[in-house]
């Protein structure tokens, strides 16, 4: 039973820093592209960042320079680093480990709350 399981969302200041974890069951992990999502109310789901297999990373451009994911195989988890948050990076998180399209998995999201 393949399970992603995220940690690490809650409320904070803007400006303010959060990380995100998701770790990953039942799936060889280092053989998958993980990446994170997030859902605004009212807005569609969008990519926000991915690491390949490979370590290859690739970011939406709002989050570009303030974001940073990386991947830990030895521990099946991969991370989100979100520095300077802003009002509008509130949403839903959501982690994906992506291998093909018959292999591709998500977790229950996390919340984020960016406010003063």
């Amino acid at each position: 039973q393949v399970q992603l399981v995220e940690s690490g969302g809650g409320l904070v200041q803007p400006g303010g820093s959060l990380r995100l974890s998701c770790a990953a069951s039942g799936i060889d992990f280092s053989m998958y592209a993980m990446g994170w999502y997030r859902q605004a109310p009212g807005k569609q789901r969008e990519l926000v960042a991915s690491i390949s297999n490979s370590d290859i990373t690739n970011y939406a451009v709002s989050v570009k320079g303030r974001f940073t994911i990386s991947r830990d195989n030895a521990k099946n988890t991969v991370y989100l680093q979100m520095n300077s948050l802003k009002p509008e990076d509130t949403a839903v998180y959501y982690c994906n480990a992506l291998f093909s399209p018959g292999a591709d998995y998500w977790g229950q999201g996390t919340q984020v709350t960016v406010s003063s």
